[in-house]
């Protein structure tokens, strides 16, 4: 399951791997589900054969492999999708989408076994356009740090429960409902609290928390669940260290209460009773 933490280090990874690499060949094996508005297979390959990638960037939860054109390759994993660096002699994994094989250095392959991951080639001038919902993004934990001053003028004036801005993307950037169930509980608030409401100590341990759970997830190379694996094929060790997340029935990891669930919305949102 790719949330921000994830995605933040495939992007450092990516960044070593293969920027400055140079794409010989693109395949697309199967059919071209993970290439909206390609005309063909053909065309996508077209699009990428010969040229270089100079960075790989990060822009909320969508991945941006600079070319040495004026465009770029947007990558977007959704909940199943990861990237896997391989050699030309590695089997290939039945999820996998797409092949790019460079003129040094193996490959790069797409993997995705619930087709939600999407590869689009752009220029700059139609990023936005495509992607209206980049224009609005809002705090970043990795990318734009702040004090935690300026995060709670963020919460004056907001009616919303406070779960339901850690899953809104116009609010912070790519926590899901993974990351969001262990911050709420890092910072010992309930999910119906309203944001407005919290006082000064409150808002600092809900901004602490999210600061910290997303620092701490990269620092561990994030989580395995839901089968993710990083761009070498390795597990995230940060499973351990959940506290309520995928734990229904158990003690929180602290030792002072059980895990509970209640559904909100059709998600699963897990908890303490000891969150107020």
């Amino acid at each position: 399951m790719a949330e921000l933490p994830e995605i933040e280090i495939a992007k450092r990874d990516l960044e070593k791997e293969v920027a400055t690499r140079k794409i010989k060949s693109v395949e697309v094996p199967g059919t071209k589900k993970a290439l909206p508005a390609m005309r063909s297979k053909q065309q996508f390959a077209d699009l990428l054969e010969g040229k270089k990638i100079t960075a790989v960037t990060r822009h909320g939860s969508l991945l941006h492999f600079v070319l040495d054109t004026d465009e770029i390759m947007v990558a977007r994993l959704g909940a199943t999708g990861s990237f896997r660096r391989a050699t030309s002699r590695t089997p290939q994994d039945p999820d996998t989408k797409v092949v790019m094989t460079f003129t040094k250095g193996g490959q790069l392959r797409l993997l995705d076994s619930g087709n939600e991951a999407t590869l689009r080639v752009l220029t700059w001038p139609r990023y936005h356009k495509v992607h209206p919902e980049q224009v609005d993004l809002g705090f970043d934990p990795v990318d734009m740090p702040m004090p935690w001053t300026d995060f709670a003028l963020m919460l004056r004036g907001r009616s919303d429960a406070v779960r339901d801005l850690l899953l809104d993307q116009t609010f912070v950037v790519g926590l899901g409902p993974m990351y969001s169930d262990e911050v709420l509980h890092a910072a010992r608030l309930g999910y119906g609290r309203i944001a407005s409401e919290l006082n000064t100590q409150e808002v600092r341990r809900l901004y602490r928390a999210i600061v910290e759970t997303v620092h701490n997830s990269i620092k561990y190379r994030g989580t395995s669940i839901g089968g993710h694996l990083d761009i070498f094929g390795k597990s995230g060790g940060f499973d351990p260290y959940f506290e309520v997340f995928g734990r229904a029935g158990e003690r929180c990891r602290n030792g002072r209460g059980d895990v509970l669930t209640t559904v909100i919305r059709g998600v699963t949102h897990h908890y303490c009773d000891y969150q107020v």
